[in-house]
């Protein structure tokens, strides 16, 4: 039995209702200790590679746009420090996260959940008095939703073009939202419910400006959907599973078993296991088993790419659609080229930030190795494996000799295999450093590696606002 509801009735009976239920009971104080710990490293990662995006071409034509963030409010945007309303900070910020693909991901979600939490997060965190502890509940909590759809709707829904960050994500933004603001099972159902109608996103557009855009969009409309609930919009309960509603008009013929989004619900929570994982590289998560192994192939065998007759490179289907690009012509394209970062990693040994500008795509030392790059789906790794984010790399040299090179699953930087604090810091300052000052970049990562302990999360913005010199500025004083 579930109980009573807030609207008086003996059973929560519809998803929404059960969905809000359990997320909302969600309690910091019952939080292991590995779930506070990632959730602060997802906002750290994520604050990161924000204001890495945040001067990126799709930032600043979403800008130029007549009203968007023009209007004053109290909430930061990272791209110029300044304040606006919370639906014009939600959206940019959330685009920006995205910009550059450098934030984390995950199999659940069939995607990045951290952009469609954290920016929502720390808007309304300028509008509210709220403490760290409560961020990283309501971050918790919204990971587990949009996790749990994930799980009851893919791999079909991802592999139907759908782009699950933004599709799923929206839902973790109504959820961790609905937890900052004390909505009751209800109101939380409804922001869902109206939410059902604002989720969109389609991977045919991977590899432009319009995949960030999908998660501005995602996050301002959840943002939306919540406040609209907060103030007594309506929606129907059944939004999910009506014959017309969500998992139809999404999921299309395909069987959907609700019971799936619910069973075992937190045990363990999702971001404990499986979690998710930091990205090394600053491209799409599909192509990082495979950057691995060949960089990890150049190191051990002293590799130069004058040598290097062919290189194959085999990895789980689910991946191809979005990466088997063999021409890319500008730097978001290359994002999703597996044959232009497997030539990135012999050439260079490694993918770095700068590599994604469009003239890189260009320079003759790696056009010249892409064309004896050729990829292809891995007999051992079928769609339905477990080995979704595995590869294999098959270096043919001139002479002959071969070498090889397999990862079976690495899902980024995460439990299994997670960075160390100084490689957090590393990236960290990579990504900030590029708009703030070295003294902004050690006070955020300060406060973002200890966020349990702050009294107000705005502390995050008030140090990206602070304008220099920020020598003359207390760390203490920021807060």
């Amino acid at each position: 039995m579930e109980g009573c509801d807030a609207s008086g009735r003996l059973d929560a009976v519809t998803v929404a209702e059960k969905l809000a239920r359990r997320a909302l009971a969600i309690r910091y104080e019952d939080l292991p200790e590995q779930a506070i710990k990632w959730a602060e490293i997802g906002f750290l990662d994520t604050v990161g590679v924000t204001l890495a995006g945040s001067h990126e071409p799709c930032v600043r034509i979403l800008r130029d746009l007549p009203g968007v963030g023009k209007a004053d409010g109290p909430c930061l945007t990272f791209d110029n420090g300044k304040r606006c309303d919370l639906l014009d900070a939600a959206l940019i910020n959330a685009t920006a996260s995205h910009a550059l693909d450098y934030d984390d991901f995950a199999s659940s979600i069939g995607g990045h959940p951290s952009v469609t939490l954290v920016p929502a997060i720390l808007a309304l965190g300028d509008t509210l008095d709220i403490s760290g502890r409560q961020a990283i509940c309501a971050y918790v909590a919204g990971f587990e939703a949009e996790s749990r759809i994930g799980r009851a709707v893919n791999p079909h829904h991802y592999d139907k073009g759908w782009h699950p960050t933004a599709t799923l994500g929206i839902f973790g933004t109504v959820i961790a939202l609905s937890h900052l603001l004390g909505f009751d099972e209800h109101r939380a159902a409804t922001a869902i419910a109206i939410a059902t109608s604002m989720a969109s996103g389609i991977k045919s557009n991977f590899g432009t400006m319009t995949k960030p855009l999908h998660i501005g969009h995602s996050v301002r409309n959840g943002m939306m959907a919540t406040l609209l609930a907060r103030g007594g919009f309506t929606a129907n309960p059944e939004s999910f599973e009506h014959k017309q509603g969500f998992l139809a008009a999404f999921q299309g013929d395909e069987a959907f078993d609700p019971s799936k989004l619910f069973k075992n619900w937190a045990e363990p929570l999702e971001i404990v296991e499986p979690g998710f994982g930091l990205k090394q590289f600053p491209c799409c998560g599909s192509t990082h088993t495979a950057i691995n192994c060949m960089i990890e192939l150049r190191k051990e065998h002293d590799l130069s790419p004058g040598e290097v007759r062919s290189v194959q490179v085999l990895v789980n289907p689910r991946r191809l659609p979005h990466t088997d690009n063999p021409d890319p012509l500008t730097g978001l394209e290359g994002k999703f080229s597996l044959p232009y970062l497997i030539a990135r990693a012999l050439v260079d040994g490694d993918v770095r930030l700068g590599h994604f500008d469009d003239q890189a795509l260009s320079e003759p030392s790696v056009r010249a190795v892409m064309v004896r790059i050729a990829t292809a789906a891995h007999d051992d790794m079928p769609a339905n494996s477990e080995n979704q984010f595995g590869s294999e790399v098959t270096v043919v040299l001139n002479d002959g000799r071969v070498f090889n090179r397999r990862i079976d699953h690495r899902l980024g930087r995460g439990p299994d295999h997670p960075m160390c604090d100084e490689e957090l810091r590393q990236k960290f300052e990579d990504c900030a450093g590029r708009v703030c000052t070295s003294t902004q970049v050690e006070l955020l990562f300060e406060k973002l590696r200890g966020l349990r302990g702050l009294h107000k999360i705005s502390s995050i913005s008030n140090i990206i606002a602070v304008d220099e010199p920020m020598q003359e500025i207390p760390a203490h004083q920021i807060n």
